[in-house]
């Protein structure tokens, strides 16, 4: 008997902030493998899921939300966004239909519009979303830029999203797969590690904590009785950021940590020890290295 055919391709997840681009790659790929966070542009480094169907491997490219980068970090997010859609099998637009948020919306779409990949609609939060208003919303995107079809889904339920799973493999070339079956992200494990740090950290913290922290990952030892080890720095960019981080009596700091130990022992299945400090450098986001330490390209 002959093989069957592998498949494997390629597809560029893109969104205004908040879309909810990470959860609907969470459902497809069937695990939490992009941080989810109620705080917009939190995805810093372009982490693939992926997402198995048959003899199909889908690699979703979980892109930043694109928006007017200002400063170098929100430069080099973008530019991750951007080289995450180069040379897709297929490119998918996630659009909040309740927010909207047109202002990043309608740049994107001219930018999308003379893109050669075979570009996809998916309306999101269906279950929330009364239906004309999503079909009048439908017709106006696919005006300015050709969707060769349109998803309705609700990537918080997982509604609609084996029909979209279901067509993105129909649509990815014969091919070997690029990774092994069990693997679903090709974060390692200390990035992983890092982003849960993070989100932890922005969404105990996001009134009081502007997007000028970092988690550094410093080091991540296995140990011999089958638990892991982490080390990893909060970087602040003031001092007076400090008391916020560490709470009363290092309260915060220690609810932060138990919190992402708690959910990083679920996600690698073995036990985990996660020591937290924090650390205080005004220039941070002018480093090159912690960039590197990110999953992001140091951009200019």
């Amino acid at each position: 008997m002959s093989q069957p055919e592998t498949k494997c391709g390629l597809v560029a997840v893109i969104g205004a902030p908040n879309a909810g681009k990470s959860t609907l790659v969470n459902q497809l790929v069937g695990q939490k493998v992009a941080i989810t966070s109620a705080k917009a542009q939190t995805t810093r480094a372009r982490l693939l899921g992926i997402a198995l169907h048959g003899d199909t491997q889908i690699l979703l490219v979980d892109t930043p939300g694109i928006f007017e980068p200002k400063r170098r970090l929100d430069r080099a997010m973008v530019s991750a966004a951007w080289e995450g859609t180069t040379a897709a099998d297929a490119v998918l637009l996630v659009v909040d239909p309740v927010k909207q948020r047109r202002h990043e919306l309608m740049p994107l779409l001219e930018l999308l519009k003379d893109r050669p990949e075979r570009k996809i609609l998916v309306l999101n939060k269906v279950d929330v979303s009364k239906k004309e208003p999503l079909l009048e919303l439908a017709q106006e995107l696919t005006q300015i830029a050709d969707f060769a079809e349109i998803y309705f889904v609700s990537a918080l339920t997982g509604d609609g999203v084996p029909e979209l799973k279901e067509h993105l493999a129909s649509l990815m070339p014969e091919g070997p797969w690029h990774y092994p079956e069990d693997q679903v992200s090709d974060a390692s494990e200390r990035l992983l590690a890092a982003e849960v740090t993070r989100e932890q950290l922005y969404r105990q913290l996001h009134e009081e904590l502007p997007y000028d922290a970092a988690v550094r990952p410093e080091s991540y030892e296995q140990r011999e009785d089958g638990s892991v080890e982490i080390r990893q720095q909060i970087v602040i960019a003031r001092d007076s950021q400090k008391p916020i981080v560490l709470g009363k009596q290092g309260r915060r700091i220690k609810e932060i940590g138990e919190e992402a130990r708690k959910e990083l022992s679920e996600i690698l299945g073995q036990k985990v020890h996660l020591f937290l400090h924090v650390k205080v450098d005004e220039r941070w986001a002018e480093n090159r290295e912690l960039y590197e330490e990110m999953g992001l390209d140091w951009v200019k």
